[in-house]
């Protein structure tokens, strides 16, 4: 291990010496960026003695054919600020340093950085300010954007990976985006989040729609994952988005379409005037809140009908246009009505995501839109303790999903 290589008691001698000759430890000119410079520069000297085969000074490199041929000065950027480095050269011109690339003025560390600071919303202006401002670098809006474009291609390969054979719930949800064309324009960007048969979280992709997405669309979609090795789904869960329920019938007909009550709620209340959202949400509740058969669920509706169908047709037409899609909850035990009658699974991936795109204010196209969307994702949790939480939330529920669908997540542990 790393930590085994390091002399504490060296450590503490470099310390006291830097202190007492009035050296920082960081910042410019500090102690980790000389030791930085001495590292890179040792194993610089140890590359091309790979390379050429012979020690710096060894007779055995007189007439060998190749021979060290002095240094170039080069300024990277480090984790600790620029450092400037002697990289040693060859007459045969054939050295190909691999730990600093010809051409590169960067280390990996500082483009890792550069991308974990832009999936958590910091417009490329931002990034540039703080590196000057911490490291004392500089690095160009330009450079940034270089960097984070590197993402493009690991996005693709990400959408297209394989997926697993059977999932017991997919979410599916969007945030809008402002994308410029022509003028600035909200644009939908689609997140799917399935549960694996084990309880784990698994973004299945990134969609952008344009604000007209129907039946064909969602065909697309739906056939694109099935494609990428899906055999089945038991449930969907969706905040009631055009044409998505009848093509999931078409590619899914075994798998059970669920509106998001919470989604249904919020719609109701752009019906209503402020003042009477309380009222609404009381008079809602005990439809909303899983009732323990569809036939009270029903008796709760006709009750709120009575009492604010007058005055807000509306709201009573929206879940009447939804109840097919509202009511297939109400058939399962509390485990899964718990976890299926909302799209809360979905809500802090929205978060991270709508977070990064606020920063942003607006896109020059799609295509930049679908990267930050795509950072923001693969930042999530990178510690993995948020991951433990919720597959041990997940638990009761694939148990009761195992037991209410008969075996067919069962494929998904061959």
């Amino acid at each position: 291990m790393a930590a085994d290589l390091l002399d504490e008691q060296l450590i503490g001698q470099l310390v006291d010496r830097a202190h007492a000759g009035g050296i920082r430890l960081t910042g410019e000119g500090g102690l980790l960026q000389q030791l930085t410079k001495r590292v890179l520069e040792s194993a610089l000297e140890g590359e091309i003695t790979d390379h050429l085969g012979y020690e710096k000074h060894d007779k055995v490199g007189a007439g060998s054919g190749n021979s060290r041929n002095g240094i170039c000065s080069k300024t990277v950027l480090t984790d600790v600020g620029p450092v400037e480095i002697a990289v040693p050269r060859d007459r045969q011109g054939s050295f190909e340093p691999q730990l600093v690339k010809k051409r590169r003025r960067r280390l990996a560390g500082v483009d890792e950085m550069v991308l974990s600071l832009s999936a958590r919303g910091l417009t490329h202006g931002d990034i540039s300010a703080h590196l000057a401002e911490v490291y004392g670098a500089s690095v160009s809006k330009s450079t940034i954007s270089t960097i984070t474009d590197k993402v493009v291609d690991g996005m693709a390969e990400w959408q297209n990976r394989p997926l697993d054979p059977v999932y017991p719930v997919v979410f599916i949800d969007c945030i809008h985006v402002k994308v410029r064309d022509g003028q600035v324009a909200n644009r939908p960007v689609y997140v799917a989040l399935a549960v694996t048969v084990d309880g784990a979280r698994d973004i299945l992709g990134l969609w952008a729609g344009d604000g007209g997405e129907g039946a064909k669309y969602w065909l697309q979609v739906l056939a694109e994952i099935k494609n990428r090795g899906v055999e089945d789904v038991c449930m969907v869960v969706c905040d009631g988005l055009k044409g998505l329920p009848d093509a999931i019938g078409t590619v899914r007909p075994q798998a059970i379409t669920q509106t998001c009550v919470v989604h249904l709620m919020r719609a109701s209340f752009r019906y209503a005037a402020r003042q009477d959202w309380d009222k609404i949400s009381k008079a809602l509740k005990p439809v909303s809140t899983p009732p323990p058969t569809q036939d009270a669920a029903e008796e709760r509706f006709l009750e709120f009908q009575e009492a604010w169908g007058r005055k807000y047709p509306a709201i009573v037409r929206l879940w009447e246009n939804a109840w097919a899609e509202f009511v297939p909850f109400l058939q399962f035990v509390v485990e899964i009505r718990r976890v299926v009658c909302t799209t809360n699974a979905i809500e802090s991936v929205n978060a991270r995501i709508r977070k990064a795109v606020r920063a942003r204010g607006h896109f020059p196209n799609e295509q930049a839109a679908l990267k930050c969307v795509y950072m923001a994702v693969m930042s999530l949790d990178p510690t993995g303790r948020g991951r433990k939480r919720w597959t041990m939330r997940w638990k009761p529920a694939l148990q009761a999903f195992d037991i209410a669908f008969d075996g067919r997540l069962s494929i998904g542990r061959r």
